[in-house]
């Protein structure tokens, strides 16, 4: 049997830091290694105890988890830990800096144990993780603001690859990538790992920000 997925848990609020920790740890394939209660501490506990992933909130005292996620995981670590970001749609610009600042993915606060577990999951396995509504209504939201001014670089990709992104960028899942475009599951990951490695993207949520700044969808 592998090794279970070593989770660190910060979020502010102790009742909402314990119900994710009691959900966590009651699976046999997760355990929490840590917990606490502010960004700065989120930064150290996890540089000592190199969780698998990370489940942070955005809004905390000391340092905030838009900054932490940006210690652990932003461009220059040389060695980053997965970021997995909750939160509520009234802070959905603060989600969209996590992301920018290296965030594997997020869930909203109020979603059901089952997809907080399933987030948890897909990111340690090196997946981002993006819920398809809350991309459209997020991404989408700042698109104008993050857009470059001026003429961005040709996308270096295919006709096919680029309608690929363009479903990415809308929050679609493989398998339904796979059904709008009348392929199979297993051709849309070979698509998906061709335009993260021509565009030296890490994941789909960089992928996302990438076909929203060159104006690839609106």
């Amino acid at each position: 049997m592998s090794a279970p997925v070593r989770v660190l848990v910060c979020d502010d609020q102790a009742l909402i830091r314990t119900g994710f920790a009691t959900i966590i740890d009651a699976q046999a394939d997760l355990e929490v290694v840590g917990e606490c209660g502010d960004g700065r501490a989120a930064v150290d506990l996890a540089r000592r105890l190199r969780p698998d992933v990370v489940v942070m909130d955005v809004r905390m005292p000391v340092l905030d988890g838009i900054e932490a996620t940006r210690l652990l995981a932003g461009v220059g670590v040389t060695d980053p830990v997965k970021v997995l970001v909750v939160t509520t749609f009234n802070l959905d610009e603060y989600v969209y800096e996590a992301l920018r600042a290296g965030a594997s993915g997020f869930l909203l606060k109020d979603a059901p144990p089952a997809q907080l577990l399933h987030g948890i999951r897909t990111v340690a396995t090196g997946v981002s993780l993006l819920a398809p509504e809350v991309t459209r209504q997020l991404v989408g939201r700042y698109a104008a603001r993050i857009r470059p001014a001026g003429d961005a670089p040709e996308v270096p990709l295919t006709p096919r690859e680029l309608e690929v992104l363009r479903l990415i960028a809308d929050g679609r899942s493989n398998s339904e990538i796979a059904a709008t475009l009348v392929i199979s599951q297993e051709t849309v990951k070979t698509y998906v790992s061709r335009i993260l490695t021509k565009l030296d993207l890490r994941d789909r949520v960089q992928a996302v920000v990438y076909a929203y700044r060159r104006g690839l969808v609106t």
